[in-house]
């Protein structure tokens, strides 16, 4: 897992060893290339997390892991800078740019949305905590800058505010919402995705 200063990392390292992945924390990332998988968790702002990824080398770490379509997860803001970019407070921030789609405030009349929620195509309800997100426009399908290839997209709404609430696709699996904090259905997410990683 990458330690890039930003997230609640101890309660994500502990659900993933809960679903039975041997769990690094690290911020050398030629120590991270050598992982099975890597993780990209975060909470805050976006342009503080693209920061401090920039500052450890694990920008270019995540296009060059995703390119080869090696697994990878993606948590809350960890997932947000999955995409091209992230407009907080009127200041745009690029991000890694392995997913078309950009991050913006989220068109809700109360936020931050908090709490459970349910995501189409899962089973179960996930917990979120964020006001910003990727806006869902059926018109204009997520997409892998490496491949080109659209990803499968769960969506959420919020009142009158759908968007992006997973996405997955071969070893990639990116949440808006906070696995480590959603009980046992995160859990069995988890375990689900390493459980792909241990049959590659």
């Amino acid at each position: 897992m990458l330690d890039h200063g930003s997230g609640n990392l101890r309660s994500a390292v502990r659900a993933l060893a809960r679903a039975g992945a041997e769990v690094e924390l690290t911020s050398d990332v030629d120590r991270a290339a050598e992982a099975q998988a890597v993780v990209v968790p975060g909470v805050g702002a976006y342009a503080a997390c693209m920061a401090g990824l920039s500052g450890i080398g694990g920008v270019e770490l995540v296009r060059h892991w995703v390119a080869q379509q090696r697994p990878l997860l993606g948590i809350c803001v960890g997932f947000q800078v999955l995409f091209e970019a992230g407009t907080e407070h009127g200041t745009t921030t690029p991000g890694c740019g392995v997913l078309t789609g950009q991050v913006t405030g989220l068109a809700a009349r109360r936020l931050p949305h908090m709490g459970w929620n349910t995501v189409s195509g899962l089973a179960d309800r996930y917990y979120f905590v964020h006001s910003y997100g990727v806006a869902h426009d059926p018109t204009r399908p997520v997409t892998s800058a490496a491949t080109g290839a659209q990803v499968e997209v769960h969506t959420t709404t919020h009142q009158d505010a759908t968007f992006v609430a997973a996405v997955s696709s071969g070893g990639l699996l990116a949440t808006q919402f906070h696995p480590e904090k959603s009980a046992e259905a995160g859990s069995a997410l988890l375990r689900g995705w390493v459980s792909r990683i241990e049959n590659r």
